[in-house]
């Protein structure tokens, strides 16, 4: 950080010194172009150049390195009062702090091993510092109908990334399920490996991991297994419009005896600066679930959105 502010400060004195001197441009004029640059006001600095130039074509090539020099400047200045902020933000980052997120209420539709409508909530928490990221994930699909319940499925999962260059980063995963419709009381994932940010622009991203991982499952008709996979995944965004966003996540656990792959599609609709409509379609698919389970389900979910 030291280092950096002292390269800026030089390379915005190196501008200064470098600004050309004027030999026919009238004092007035030359002091209201110093005045506006002393306001650091961009626009009027820019206005009094032009006018400048209009009646002194003389020394327009002039004014023109002058401006260049003022926007070079300007550029520093800026880059470091954000670096600066951002350092502060992080400065005191307890555990409790800046945290961000949204939370998700409203019904679905499944196919599969079974076939119903019911009720679903979300959580989704994100936590930033300067080279971390923490992100809880936590989903609820539930239903009963006749007293009886037909649908009872829970995901819980943590997340650490840490920065390792602008585009790499290494996480940590680990993540707990339940959906005894599947066939199994708990299975717990554990996982950690590198990512890379793939697209990374603002109104578009995409970012991989992968890495080895261990879970551990326990069936609803007794017994457990435990195994080694490989976890691989991905996490796209794309801002469509102003006020529509898709999404793209994805998620495939190999291993022998049993594969997992998870497939989540939602396409959100912003109704104001806090709240959105989300409508999503979900894929899971067992390579060998257990007996009197099938293969694949689906789930559609319809959901409002309120973000923190």
């Amino acid at each position: 950080m030291k280092k950096t502010t002292a390269r800026s400060a030089a390379f915005i004195l190196a501008l200064i010194a470098s600004q050309p001197a004027f030999a026919q441009l009238p004092d007035p004029v030359r002091a209201l172009i110093d005045e506006a640059i002393a306001q650091k006001d961009d626009d009027a600095v820019e206005t009094v150049i032009n006018l400048a130039k209009k009646t002194n074509p003389d020394e327009a090539s002039a004014l023109d390195a002058q401006l260049a020099a003022y926007k070079q400047s300007r550029a520093v200045e800026i880059a470091q009062a954000e670096e600066a902020a951002k350092a502060e933000k992080y400065a005191n980052n307890g555990l409790f702090e800046n945290w961000s997120g949204q939370g998700e209420l409203g019904g679905f539709r499944s196919s599969g091993n079974t076939n119903n409508v019911g009720v679903t909530a979300g959580l989704n928490l994100e936590k930033k510092s300067e080279n971390w990221r923490h992100k809880l994930t936590a989903l609820a699909d539930f239903q009963r109908t006749n007293g009886e319940t037909t649908k009872e499925q829970f995901l819980f999962a943590y997340e650490p990334n840490y920065t390792i260059s602008d585009r790499l980063f290494a996480y940590g995963l680990g993540q707990y399920e339940r959906d005894r419709f599947q066939g199994f009381s708990s299975r717990i994932s554990a996982s950690a490996g590198l990512g890379y940010r793939v697209i990374d622009e603002e109104n578009i991203s995409l970012s991989v991991n992968a890495g080895p991982a261990w879970r551990q499952t326990s069936f609803i008709g007794g017994g457990s297994d435990s195994s080694i996979a490989g976890l691989g995944a991905l996490d796209f965004d794309w801002q469509i419009a102003e006020r529509i966003k898709l999404t793209q996540d994805g998620q495939i656990y190999i291993q022998s005896g049993n594969s997992t792959v998870r497939s989540i599609t939602g396409l959100e609709a912003a109704l104001s600066d806090a709240l959105s409509a989300r409508i999503s379609y979900t894929v899971e698919y067992e390579s060998s679930p257990p007996v009197g389970a099938v293969s694949t389900d689906t789930l559609t979910r319809f959901t409002i959105i309120y973000g923190f």
